[in-house]
């Protein structure tokens, strides 16, 4: 039997990831442009947006009751801090600023395939898909980021 409505916390969370994802890329967007390397820009707005448009898509699922979620995660946070933290340390370069990025999107990845894991009976079938769906679209982003971090080596 399939429910029919979905756990709002849940999706209260996939919002907060996809939050935090946008202000960690509007982090790493200022710390490049601080170093020169606005050439990254494009790639940082294309996630933000995708990770605008996975929070269009999961919203009209949460419920009427539930206030909308413009919040981010105390994680995130720390994340953002350390992201800043880390690019100063080692020098303020391209693959530093990449692998801040590569992290924060292995934490998303790893919230997503967490919630698909263990919280997938609190979801309709169709979200289920949705967030398969948006996992992959972001594994896509992912591996832009990564293979341009191999290719600062």
């Amino acid at each position: 039997m399939d429910i029919k409505i979905n756990n709002p916390a849940i999706l209260n969370d996939l919002i907060e990831i996809n939050n935090d994802r946008i202000k960690g890329y509007q982090k790493a967007a200022e710390l490049a442009q601080e170093i020169g390397l606005d050439n990254l820009d494009d790639v940082f707005q294309m996630n933000m947006l995708q990770s605008k448009g996975f929070i269009a898509e999961l919203t009209p699922h949460i419920g009427i009751e539930s206030e909308e979620n413009n919040k981010t995660g105390t994680c995130g946070k720390l994340f953002r801090l350390w992201m800043s933290h880390k690019v100063i340390i080692s020098g303020n370069d391209k693959k530093s600023v990449l692998e801040a990025c590569e992290k924060g999107e292995d934490a998303f990845k790893e919230c997503y395939r967490k919630t698909l894991a263990e919280d997938d009976d609190q979801l309709a079938v169709t979200v289920r898909n949705l967030i398969r769906m948006q996992l992959n679209r972001q594994l896509e982003a992912y591996n832009v980021i990564k293979r341009m971090r191999e290719s600062t080596l």
